[in-house]
């Protein structure tokens, strides 16, 4: 009875124990005042009553923890101090401490779950979290566009694009406050490592995020393995207006961030124009009158500068300058008249002999060649800066450098709205085009309109190659650089304009600013601004003031400041900028380093082949294979100073390097100067192993020499700073030589000892043989003076000495003892120096064996 009460009673506190453990869970989790669904204050639910948790020990890895729980991505900032508002009830949590990759703020570590605002505990420190949502746009140039990427609460998994439609783009865009969808583009493909979200979603453009579209399983269970990718931009829409009606000429509109805008005709050319017409499907422009249909009470005139070749699809994929751009004078309004056909084939341009600028010919030419001829500058880094090339007949070409002058350079910037000329480059600056060559010795004035009004031999006239292709570059052609001593990714922020580098304001750099500077100087995703700096001492210009990115810009030229002055801010305000990849300005040789220092080749069997590798942050790594071909290996062998690629080598064709994997993805045209001028990855950034290495074969370079252990590279030295290799080797081979030298002299002694010890008797022994029966015999007088010491009846017959018993030698007898020897070295020596012994030769009669006995001696046998 006892023992089932005690039973009862143990089950009983069991179940208490449970319930309590039970109940002391927090049920729910929700972000509370965010501006989306992935931000906001954290509130949790226990006993049914939502509370807030207070930020003592508040970090990143709790925050992180409440993004995956909400499948809201990664954690970008812990907010403290009640950023989001004070919350209303009970303070549930105190002490939150998340460590490791624990899957629920339950497995937290916290205080014990009551209300703390019983002990003193205030909302003034309810803690909050900005998460990185639940969708983005990747690999783009900013978080805008690219490929579209959901969280699952462990990864980022690609998007795939079966039944992907425009309304589902428009809400991704808005969720990402990037504006508008203008296009997406399906059927992307990925690695076959990656594997995609298993739902396909099918928003009705109303939602307010992808995450409350309505989804469904792909059919079959089998989701279609291509990715999506999406489009957004601030620009969305344009048109033509002429007397309040849209049609295909008028005053050139634009839908900017919800807003009808006027565009500037200030660099406003007929390449732009073509864009626009073309897109609205009016054909061709004719011309582009400068406000010619100017509306008064209009919206203030947008700046921005686009800089379109003309082959673009849409105006907003042309590229933008909005940095330094001056405010559009009133009434300056850009305009375009099209041909109002877009079918209308256009006559044959005929160039051949130039028109006087202004004539009715050299109009007419101009509005019948608008079409059929665009202007562009290629691998300059921007649109103002580059090798000159011309779309004619269809196809690209290039102008030879022949009497190319600042002249001709002008009537090229200020065609394509890039200011004014600063250099007129030659001798293929910018790399080498290809066919044709379409025009050579231009003779420009510097008015004219287009650079194929300028006399010239005519077109594909010409006596020139390649390397002879014109350049320039232009005053609105911008550079960016950070200026540091002994840092990378750190300094002082320079921007290159009109000529000159000059300085960068800081005021007000937001946190969206200093990214998009990071990354577009490839150092990162975020920065912050430096106060405690002291001022540099000097004089420059300090260009620009009061830049204000927004997240659909992709680059620092795209983001409105203020116009460019030569002194924007006082000495104190230049801008000193971290970015979070900062390091010390490291190189595998001595400084300064460059570009070539920073590639090498491994493992190949000659000086110009081999597996790729790249110096980064203090360490060799290597490159992997993904997209790797002809183009990106000539750039490899072209810096190296190797010749022209003859292989793109993949799967570590030449053994797998080890260390960092530091370059993936990476995509030249094959004309950079440096492999770190084509794209690629963000650096360490990768999917691959070692076994995807890439390699090169270049022309150029000798063969290296074999090593006699058939290639094999010498190996590190293990007893460095006791002995180098070569002593090692001296010291190792001498050992060996001086046993050699012991065992050879202690062979001819052997020998030379078995030689004095044969029995002959035509020679006489040598006496050095008999040196210890010397020692043995007492005195010759002794023996010989001695009655009856020789006598017949005292002598035993022995064997022959052969000298084959090395133990003879090496006796010792007693004294007194009797000493017997063989036959052959018993008679007296020629020489003095023993005159006892008794000499046999042979055939003699005497004595066979001598025996020699002392008085009272045992008998001591020799054998």
């Amino acid at each position: 009875m006892g023992v089932r009460m005690a039973l009862n009673l143990s089950l009983q506190g069991l179940c208490v124990l449970l319930s309590t453990m039970v109940a002391a869970q927090i049920t729910e989790l929700r972000l509370v005042n965010g501006s989306h669904r992935c931000e906001g204050r954290v509130e949790v639910k226990y006993k049914g009553k939502w509370g807030t948790v207070y930020d003592y020990r508040w970090y990143l890895q709790a925050a992180d923890v409440v993004c995956k729980q909400l499948e809201c991505g990664h954690a970008v900032d812990a907010r403290r101090d009640a950023y989001f508002g004070q919350g209303v009830g009970p303070i549930w949590l105190v002490n939150t401490v998340c460590k490791g990759t624990k899957p629920t703020l339950n497995d937290c570590s916290h205080d014990i779950l009551q209300d703390y605002r019983f002990l003193g505990f205030s909302h003034s420190r309810d803690a909050g979290v900005v998460c990185s949502g639940f969708v983005r746009l990747a690999g783009g140039d900013g978080p805008c566009l690219g490929r579209v990427e959901v969280h699952s609460g462990r990864d980022w998994v690609p998007l795939s694009d079966g039944n992907f439609t425009l309304l589902t783009a428009q809400v991704i865009c808005a969720e990402l406050g990037c504006g508008r969808a203008v296009s997406f583009l399906g059927d992307m493909s990925i690695k076959e490592s990656y594997r995609v979200w298993p739902k396909e979603f099918q928003c009705k453009g109303h939602e307010p995020e992808l995450w409350f579209c309505h989804n469904e399983s792909c059919p079959g269970d089998a989701c279609h393995r291509g990715a999506v990718q999406v489009f957004c931009s601030v620009y969305t829409e344009v048109r033509l207006m002429k007397n309040g009606i849209s049609q295909c000429e008028g005053q050139v509109e634009m839908h900017i961030s919800g807003q009808w805008k006027t565009l500037c005709a200030s660099h406003w050319n007929m390449a732009n124009a073509n864009v626009v017409c073309q897109q609205l499907g009016c054909g061709v422009a004719v011309s582009t009158p400068k406000g010619a249909y100017f509306v008064e009470g209009g919206d203030k005139i947008w700046e921005a500068r686009f800089h379109c070749s003309g082959a673009e699809s849409f105006l907003w994929t042309c590229p933008v300058t909005a940095l330094g751009i001056p405010s559009c004078t009133r009434g300056n309004t850009a305009s375009v008249i099209c041909s109002g056909n877009q079918t209308q084939v256009l006559p044959q341009c005929n160039d051949s002999v130039s028109e006087p600028e202004g004539s009715a010919a050299s109009q007419e030419s101009a509005a019948t060649c608008s079409d059929s001829r665009q202007l562009r500058l290629v691998d300059g880094g921007g649109p103002c800066a580059g090798r000159v090339e011309i779309l004619h007949q269809g196809s690209w070409g290039t102008i030879c450098d022949d009497s190319w002058d600042l002249s001709d350079a002008h009537v090229v910037c200020r065609q394509l709205g890039c200011g004014e000329a600063l250099n007129a480059t030659v001798s293929a600056h910018f790399g080498e085009g290809s066919d044709p060559i379409w025009l050579d010795d231009l003779e420009c004035t510097g008015k004219e309109s287009h650079i194929w009004r300028c006399p010239s031999r005519g077109w594909g006239q010409h006596d020139c190659r390649h390397k002879e292709d014109a350049g320039v570059i232009c005053s609105d052609f911008l550079k960016l650089r950070m200026v540091s001593e002994d840092q990378e990714c750190a300094g002082w922020l320079e921007v290159f304009y009109n000529g000159t580098w000059g300085s960068v304001c800081h005021s007000p750099m937001a946190d969206i600013t200093l990214s998009i500077i990071c990354r577009h100087l490839g150092c990162g995703d975020s920065g912050t601004v430096s106060d405690s700096i002291v001022p540099r001492e000097g004089s420059r210009p300090r260009w620009v003031d009061q830049i204000q990115c927004r997240k659909t810009d992709s680059s620092l030229w795209q983001c409105p400041s203020d116009p460019w002055r030569r002194n924007s801010c006082f000495l104190q305000e230049e801008a000193y900028i971290s970015c979070a990849g900062v390091r010390p300005r490291s190189c595998p040789t001595a400084a300064p380093c460059t570009d070539k220092e920073k590639l090498r080749l491994r493992g190949g069997d000659t000086e110009c082949s081999g597996r790729v590798e790249v110096w980064h942050e203090g360490s060799w790594g290597t490159v992997c294979d993904d997209s790797w071909s002809l183009a990106e290996a000539e750039v490899v062998c072209q810096q190296l100073g190797c010749g022209s690629a003859l292989e793109a080598l993949q799967k570590a064709a030449f053994g797998p390097g080890n260390g960092s994997i530091w370059l993936d993805e990476v995509k030249c045209r094959g004309r950079e100067p440096s492999l770190w001028d084509c794209a690629a990855d963000p650096w360490g950034q990768n999917n691959c192993k070692h076994e995807e290495d890439a390699g090169v074969r270049c022309s150029g370079g000798r063969t290296s020499l074999q090593s006699p252990t058939g290639g094999i590279r010498q190996g590190p030295n293990l007893v460095r700073g006791i002995f180098s290799l070569s002593e090692m080797l001296c010291f190792f081979l001498g050992a060996l030589l001086f046993l050699v030298l012991v065992i050879l002299v202690i062979q001819i002694y052997r020998w030379r000892a078995k030689r004095r010890a044969l029995p002959s008797f035509e020679d006489v022994p040598n006496e050095a043989v008999y040196e210890e029966i010397d020692y043995l015999v007492a005195t010759k007088e002794d023996l010989l003076g001695s009655t009856g010491a020789l006598s017949d009846d005292s002598v035993t017959k022995l064997p022959y000495y052969t000298g084959d018993g090395e133990d003879n030698t090496d006796f010792q007898p007693a004294p007194g003892s009797s000493l017997q020897f063989s036959r052959g070295i018993a008679g007296p020596g020629k020489e003095e120096a023993s005159p006892w012994l008794l000499q046999g030769e042979e055939g003699d009669p005497g004595y066979d064996d001598v025996e020699l006995n002392a008085p009272q001696t045992s008998t001591m046998v020799f054998s």
